[in-house]
This record gives structure tokens, sequence and C-alpha cells, in this order.
């Protein structure tokens, strides 16, 4: 089976297992993602590999201008074992965002002073200048493979 097969097949058991109401073995039951959406919900995708994944972004204002910026092609890289980053083509939006987070399996994140997006696949401590932008629906198991690869992010239509 070819990397990008496996990877495919890793999110495909990932979105089976949350509809079925599994564990993502991190400790945040699939209960905990968002399961019905209001209408105004921005939906994306994030293509790793053949494999897709899809999230959900909060309404705010550094999710809508993160979502300005899709579709967006992006490098994730390895950091601190708890999450992949990449850096973003311009800073984000922080107005209104609380002063920090404490980031969760599958929030989707930034970075304010890197000027980075994050995507964590281990629960992390308070971080300062760190913002929610939203959160995966599925597949954050997908994120815990080691090494860098490419994502394409989209915007999914309702």
């Amino acid at each position: 089976m070819g990397h990008g097969e496996a990877l495919a097949e890793a999110a495909n058991d990932a979105i089976a297992a949350a509809n079925a109401g599994g564990d993502d073995s991190a400790g945040r039951s699939s209960s905990q993602f968002p399961v019905t959406l209001p209408e105004s919900a921005l939906r994306i995708s994030i293509e790793i590999e053949g494999a897709v994944v899809t999230g959900t972004l909060e309404d705010s204002e550094a999710a809508r201008d993160f979502a300005s910026l899709l579709p967006l092609s992006l490098t994730l890289e390895d950091y601190a074992a708890t999450e992949k980053l990449s850096d973003l083509p311009k800073p984000l939006s922080t107005s209104g965002a609380p002063a920090g987070i404490t980031a969760k399996v599958g929030d989707l994140a930034y970075y304010a002073p890197w000027g980075n997006f994050a995507i964590f696949h281990k629960n992390f401590h308070y971080s300062s200048d760190l913002v929610r932008l939203g959160t995966l629906d599925s597949g954050s198991e997908l994120l815990r493979r080691p090494g860098s690869y490419e994502a394409t992010l989209r915007k999914l239509e309702r």
C-alpha cells in the first residue's frame, strides 16, 4: 500500500470511528466534535496526500480572516510532537480574541507571534497569543504521523 493510500485509509477509519461514537485515542471522544452545525458555520476540507479530513471554523475575526486565504497549500511540519504547523502568507487579525487558549486535540489555531497555522494532535497547555480558529470534525490521528507533508485547505460548499 502506498503512503497516500495508507493516509487515506487512516482518515476513512477515523471518520468511521467518529461516526460510530468512537474515541480518537487521545482522550477526546468523537461526541466532542461538532455534530450539528449552525447554518452560518464555515466548514473546510484539509487534503493531506490523498486523505481528506474536515473542520469547522469558529465565528470570529481571526477565523474569517483565515477563511479569506482559502484555498491554501501549506507544508505542515512537526512541532513539539504535539501539533503540525505552517507559516501563513500574511498575519491574521486577532481583534476580539482571548489572550490565549489551552489547545485540545483537533484544534485549528493561529499563533500570533510567529504568524503560523497549527493543527493540534495532542492536548497542550495554556499558551498566550494562541487563537482558536476552529476544530477538526474527525481525523486528528492522521496528523500524528511523524514528518512533514503537503496539505491543501479549501472552503466546503454548503
